[in-house]
């Protein structure tokens, strides 16, 4: 084991702020030395956040998009793909069966479509939260600040805004039109406006390295966030960028256990993409640092046009059949399943 990367452990062992150039050397752990990282990363996860896993149900209600980001599936341009609404009776029937199923957590997500204004989710909101004793997380990309008022006045609890990237060209190069600086002041906002905040990035792009994975580190730390998602780039057919090569297991293992060493409060999914690239791809990021499953709860028949990414696991699963996947991961992975809503140690303190 290089010095370098002991002393690195070591420091987070005893509580102290990595530095960039300590996540570059746990980024760059050799075979060996992962095997002490994922160790390391699970034994932070378990003293902070204890051994269950939250379960968060996500509907994804609208494959329309506005932007034409060059890794996405659902881009603009891309006129193969078959898209699809759902009404709302079907999305509030969804939430049903999310919270049926188990789950104290609905993530409603979509493309960037406008078709869904901030009025009509709101009323959405409001009546999953009369019914269901369910927490609400948002995906939707980028709105104004007054639409992210309206939807935390109508109940949503939590904002997912990932910041894929923290070198702002290729941020702008992946997503013509927008800029980093953008997307972390509507964080800003997010913040302000009293949501749990969430970002992420992937891991494999073109052009990355790792000092930029251990900035994507630094810049989450630095905002403050308090869920990020962490998943494998993987190229999609008809995108620009379908003849990259993707991320790699391996990479987006250290990059989740180095981001659980840094942020060692924060609640980290076991991301679909995981699973998508490696049948057991949720237990092992559950070993290395994960707390947190996102069971497919979108109606089988919508699923296969939801195609952010290829080979994405569960496409012919029903709800339940999803559910049941999560439920052997955390089995597998020998973890128990959260009763509580999973909200942020930064929320539960303050309340």
């Amino acid at each position: 084991m290089r010095p370098e990367f002991a002393d690195a452990l070591e420091r987070a062992g005893h509580g102290e702020q990595l530095t960039k150039n300590d996540l570059i050397t746990l980024l760059n752990a050799d075979k060996d030395e992962s095997r002490t990282l994922f160790e390391a990363a699970d034994q932070a996860r378990a003293n902070t956040l204890g051994d269950e896993v939250h379960f968060r149900g996500i509907i994804e209600f609208s494959n329309h998009c506005m932007k034409n980001c060059l890794y996405c599936g659902l881009r603009r341009d891309n006129q193969k793909l078959a898209r699809y609404r759902l009404k709302p009776e079907e999305i509030i029937e969804g939430a049903r069966e999310t919270a049926r199923l188990g789950c104290r957590t609905l993530v409603l997500q979509s493309g960037e479509d406008c078709y869904y204004s901030a009025d009509m989710l709101g009323e959405l909101i409001v009546k999953i939260k009369e019914e269901l004793d369910l927490a609400i997380t948002l995906s939707l990309g980028d709105r104004t600040k007054k639409d992210y008022g309206l939807l935390k006045k109508a109940g949503a609890d939590r904002y997912l805004l990932k910041h894929e990237t923290c070198d702002a060209d290729l941020f702008s190069y992946l997503r013509p039109g927008t800029r980093l600086e953008e997307r972390l002041e509507r964080q800003v906002w997010l913040r302000e406006t009293g949501y749990q905040v969430g970002s992420g990035n992937m891991v494999g792009l073109p052009g990355q390295s790792l000092e930029t994975l251990a900035g994507d580190i630094i810049l989450m730390r630095e905002m403050g966030i308090e869920m990020a998602g962490i998943g494998p780039f993987i190229p999609g057919k008809q995108t620009p960028l379908a003849k990259a090569s993707g991320g790699s297991l391996e990479l987006s293992m250290k990059t989740l256990a180095a981001t659980r060493l840094a942020m060692p409060g924060a609640h980290l999914p076991t991301t679909t993409s995981i699973a998508s690239i490696h049948p057991q791809g949720r237990v092992k990021a559950l070993q290395c640092g994960a707390n947190v499953i996102m069971p497919n709860m979108t109606p089988r028949q919508y699923r296969a046009s939801y195609m952010i990414y290829p080979g994405k696991l569960g496409l012919q699963d029903t709800p339940e059949d999803s559910y049941k996947r999560a439920v052997k991961a955390v089995n597998d992975a020998c973890r128990t399943i959260s009763r509580g809503h999973g909200h942020s140690l930064k929320y539960e303190k303050a309340v």
